[in-house]
């Protein structure tokens, strides 16, 4: 029979770690995205992390398909941008397919969507693998800048098309 002392500690030590059971129960689980690339209409469906992993194998096929259209160009898309797309897509239906628009960002590119008159960022977060644009049928893009608002963890921009998510300071526009 358990002690009330015992029960006490143990109850406290419970209460201690409840801000971390995300955390914890994160590492246990595991982490698939289904992506479709609407510039090159490649498709991948595939988890990149699990057994309290990552996959490097799929990361870098993760990283191809969020590579640069415009130049071919492919550089790392960083792992928090990844959990935080994962996290999003969690809480609106673990099989939803993404529609990526934009991942790594060439500077050429980059520059030439300026010289467009479109509203880039002459130091994009894409252009340092920190970002990504996108959009999922059937969730208005004003559920997803909510959710991805409430996950707190960089900037958030809400446009017509899609949605701008990067692990950079957090602001929303």
């Amino acid at each position: 029979m358990i002690s009330r002392r015992n029960f006490i500690k143990a109850i406290a030590a419970a209460t201690a770690f409840y801000p971390f059971r995300d955390v914890i129960a994160s590492g246990e689980g595991q982490r698939s995205l289904n992506l479709c690339n609407i510039h090159t209409d490649e498709r991948l469906d595939i988890t990149y992390f699990y057994a309290g992993r990552y996959d490097y194998e799929a990361l870098s096929k993760l990283n191809y398909l969020l590579r640069c259209h415009y130049t071919n160009e492919v550089r790392p898309i960083d792992i928090n941008v990844l959990d935080l797309l994962c996290e999003i897509k969690e809480r609106i239906d673990r099989n939803a397919q993404i529609q990526v628009i934009s991942g790594y960002r060439s500077p050429e590119y980059n520059d030439y969507l300026a010289s467009l008159g479109r509203h880039v960022s002459r130091n994009s977060y894409h252009m340092k693998g920190l970002a990504l644009d996108f959009s999922i049928e059937g969730v208005s893009n004003n559920a997803l800048s909510d959710i991805a608002r409430s996950l707190a963890s960089g900037g958030v921009g809400k446009y017509p098309e899609f949605v701008h998510i990067d692990v950079g300071p957090i602001r929303y526009w």
